[in-house]
């Protein structure tokens, strides 16, 4: 993106925008803590806006399709920020440390995929410290990195005891519901490897819980789910065989013919009304 710099130092991200402002949809991989240095920005999800100004913060959850703007102070200087990502196995090394005792048990996982964090003074020293960084060529260390990213995480923590919740969501009691998340989710077009990401489970993991839950490979429990779908549009007569494809997840025609008529006996326009 002409205009824009980004750098990324063992999981710390130093953004620089030296146009007047950039507009962009962006997916969030990783869980972030997104601190504004310099300028103003502005994330949109789901019809939300937040708006974010110098020594503001936001949490953005992984997994998330958001847009962002940014802008240049008035002043002509370029937008600036830095952000802490948290991927799973560095939440997983913390979670490891964590004196099993203090977990608050009764912690629930967020809904937000964006939430404003209170820029206290904890939050204000970390961002603090790695602005030096930000306009700099030398090279933030790896140890510090982890350190600062540390840091990050416990004010996160300490803001909402939920987030122990939405965070650590790869061990019990936060384990992701398997069923739950499929049933949520199976018209998507994702792969097994993704179904597992998004569960906070290897695939290794995944595929051994899903067995404990059904006698179906995921991929065939996929398939079964969206046929039982979309024959449950055609019978109620709300919508062509076309839009019952592709509303319950199917792409190929020629595909969803066959899987439907071998499923069912007969073709999706032989499906009879209820």
């Amino acid at each position: 993106m002409e205009g824009y710099s980004r750098t990324n130092q063992s999981g710390v991200i130093f953004s620089r925008v030296d146009k007047e402002a950039v507009r962009g949809p962006q997916h969030i991989k990783e869980h972030t803590l997104l601190y504004i240095t310099s300028g103003s920005a502005e994330v949109a999800f789901n019809g939300r806006r937040t708006s974010l100004s110098a020594g503001d913060c936001v949490f953005l959850r992984k997994d998330f399709r958001v847009v962002v703007d940014a802008w240049s102070p008035k002043d002509g200087a370029p937008f600036r920020s830095i952000a802490l990502f948290f991927c799973r196995k560095f939440l997983l090394s913390y979670f490891k440390s964590l004196p099993q005792d203090s977990l608050p048990l009764d912690a629930t996982p967020l809904e937000e995929a964006v939430l404003k964090i209170p820029a206290g003074p904890d939050l204000e020293s970390l961002f603090l410290s790695l602005t030096p960084y930000l306009d700099s060529s030398d090279t933030l260390p790896q140890e510090i990195a982890w350190m600062k990213r540390i840091e990050g995480l416990r004010c996160v923590l300490a803001t909402d005891r939920n987030f122990y919740a939405s965070l650590f969501d790869f061990t019990q009691p936060w384990k992701i519901d398997l069923l739950t998340f499929m049933e949520e989710n199976y018209m998507f077009d994702l792969s097994v490897p993704e179904l597992a990401r998004y569960t906070g489970r290897s695939l290794s993991s995944f595929k051994r819980d899903f067995k404990k839950v059904s006698e179906l490979t995921p991929e065939k429990w996929i398939i079964q789910r969206r046929l039982l779908e979309a024959r449950r549009l055609l019978s109620e007569g709300s919508c062509r065989v076309s839009e019952a494809m592709l509303e319950s997840g199917f792409k190929d025609p020629a595909f969803f013919s066959r899987a439907y008529k071998k499923q069912f006996g007969f073709s999706p326009r032989e499906t009879p009304a209820n």
